[in-house]
């Protein structure tokens, strides 16, 4: 090879004079052709071996070798594997060390990637949550929610940036994180314009919570509870205003818990029931509740039947009594069947909006459709509803006081609880809402919308606003006349990005209409890797490593966009 090779390649060069000559040259030479050549073929394998990696996500193998099982996939690393195997070569890249390195770099760069977005983006807004990991420490997950418009389509995206180990979970200590874990990042906390939390009174609590600490701090932190928390403890509150409704939940969890606490009732139930298995009532998530009450109301026949065997079967006189009380009485008791089709609507309703709710791309002007076409349900449910269930049911001791003491009392209690618990939603729809219908826009009438951009531009101030509210009706009222088939916030969005910047207002303020989220969804997604990456067999992780392959994990699809070539330079670098 040396033979081969020109002066450039062997020996230097020291003729700065004519360089141009011999660079030009070197460039039409056989050895650079080769050379490069080589070069692309390795470019080929190292973006095979990204997407190895990533589906990988760095478990461990039999060896416990990341790189032994790479060598499977890529002839370079196989044949390097080989030459280590057989000591012809010093330095193997392969221990625990390197990895680790490797590991880090991978995750450094995508966190790079992800604040380099929201600093981009400037508005965003704080998802965050908390659970206990293996090790029994509390880990806050935090999300950043923020409009990407480093693509030719604006779009709202939802990024991960890491766990924080919290040993102070009062609205103090929860707060100080937050705010050092963004100052690490290199984000301004006037920059944050929403906060969201579920209803745990230390992060939502109106006087020491964290979302009045971090209001305190930028007033345009706008916070708003979780609306799958808030949806849950609407059901709770339906339930626990009326003993009836307790009793009917008490009724169905004492029906799964008589067939699953014996393999012999459960293989009775399997014999009999054909279908959906009974399946337990969940303390924390009650929009669950629906799929308890379906099994039952589906086949409450074959349930019976079921129960009726074991009663004949048991020899345990509890067992035979509260089988026979179950079959005999709370089956066959109308106000049980009436009750289970009313709460089988009403779950139904609530937990397709839940799920809803919780979609990566919610935005909260679909969010409050969804909302207000709750309420709607439940009003029409309330002077339909009991009818349509008594069509279901064939007969009643007493009509008039279960519709009185038990149906409108859990209709108006969901009512009530709705408007209370989705408060701050009207105070959104109040400032943002003539943004939200498009169609309205476009015939909103001149006072009134002068009227509304003021207003915004005052809900939208602290020492300055993000909006001139004069300019923003200028734009709106030029911009109006050019609407055509866009119907959402975020194709509005999209819409005004194409402008380049020829509305600048209205482009800011869907900007931050759409940083504002929904759910903390995305934090409760991070918590199932946790659980995979810091098991029990894992349980002393560090938190970097922790946070190191989670960020792989959670954030797949920015580790798939990354430059292989700057990471060889930047590993290089710091293992020269």
């Amino acid at each position: 090879m040396t033979s081969r090779m020109g002066n450039l390649g062997n020996d230097g060069y020291k003729d700065w004079r004519n360089m141009h000559r011999s660079f030009k040259n070197h460039e039409a030479s056989r050895d650079h052709m080769d050379c490069m050549l080589a070069w692309v073929e390795l470019e080929k394998r190292l973006k095979k071996i990204k997407q190895l990696m990533t589906v990988y996500n760095f478990k461990s193998t039999k060896k416990g070798n990341t790189g032994e099982m790479v060598a499977e996939f890529d002839p370079v690393m196989e044949e390097h594997a080989r030459r280590c195997e057989a000591r012809e070569s010093q330095y193997t890249y392969l221990t625990p060390k390197i990895q680790n390195e490797l590991i880090e770099t991978l995750s450094n760069e995508v966190k790079r990637a992800i604040i380099a977005k929201v600093k981009h983006a400037k508005y965003f807004s704080v998802i965050l949550d908390c659970t206990p990991d293996a090790s029994h420490q509390e880990q806050m997950s935090m999300v950043l929610r923020c409009v990407d418009y480093s693509t030719d389509t604006p779009k709202v995206e939802e990024y991960w940036v890491g766990f924080l180990k919290v040993d102070d979970t009062s609205g103090l200590g929860l707060s100080n994180e937050i705010l050092n874990a963004l100052i690490k990042v290199g984000l301004e906390i006037d920059d944050v314009r929403g906060q969201w939390y579920d209803n745990g009174s230390n992060m939502s609590g109106r006087h020491k919570g964290v979302q009045k600490r971090l209001f305190e701090i930028n007033p345009r932190a706008f916070y708003t509870p979780c609306s799958c928390h808030s949806l849950n403890l609407v059901l709770v509150e339906m339930v626990e205003c009326c003993p009836k409704a307790k009793s009917f939940f008490g009724v169905v969890q004492r029906i799964y818990t008589l067939f699953s606490s014996s393999t012999k009732r459960w293989k009775i139930f399997k014999d009999n029931v054909p279908g959906l298995t009974v399946k337990p009532l969940s303390h924390t998530r009650w929009q669950s509740h629906v799929e308890s009450v379906k099994a039952i109301k589906e086949q409450v026949v074959h349930i019976r039947d079921a129960l009726l065997e074991i009663a004949e079967v048991a020899e345990d006189s509890k067992t035979k009594s509260d089988a026979e009380t179950l079959a005999l009485y709370d089956l066959e008791s109308f106000e049980f069947l009436l009750g289970m089709i009313i709460w089988y609507n009403l779950l139904h309703a609530i937990n397709v909006v839940s799920k809803f709710i919780q979609s990566e791309k919610m935005d909260i002007d679909i969010a409050i459709d969804l909302l207000q076409g709750l309420v709607q349900f439940l009003d029409e449910f309330r002077e339909q509803g009991f009818a349509s269930a008594m069509d279901e049911a064939t007969q009643m001791a007493s009509e008039e006081a279960f519709r009185v003491e038990y149906f409108l009392f859990i209709i108006d209690q969901a009512r009530s609880s709705l408007k209370v618990r989705f408060e701050q939603f009207k105070q959104y729809q109040k400032s943002f809402g003539f943004l939200l219908n498009l169609d309205k826009l476009k015939c909103e009438p001149l006072n009134s919308l002068l009227k509304s951009c003021m207003e915004l531009q005052q809900f939208l101030s602290h020492e300055h606003s993000d909006i001139n509210g004069d300019e923003f009706y200028s734009e709106l009222m030029v911009m109006r006349c050019y609407i055509t088939n866009e119907k959402r916030a975020i194709d509005m969005m999209q819409f005004l990005a194409k402008l380049h910047g020829l509305f600048p207002n209205t482009y800011i303020a869907y900007k931050i209409l759409l940083t504002i989220p929904v759910t903390v969804a995305s934090a409760e997604r991070s918590f199932s890797k946790l659980k995979l990456i810091k098991n029990c067999l894992r349980s002393i992780m560090s938190q970097e490593r922790l946070n190191e392959l989670a960020m792989l994990s959670i954030e797949k699809e920015m580790v798939q966009q990354l430059d292989y070539t700057d990471l060889i330079n930047i590993f290089a670098f710091k293992t020269a």
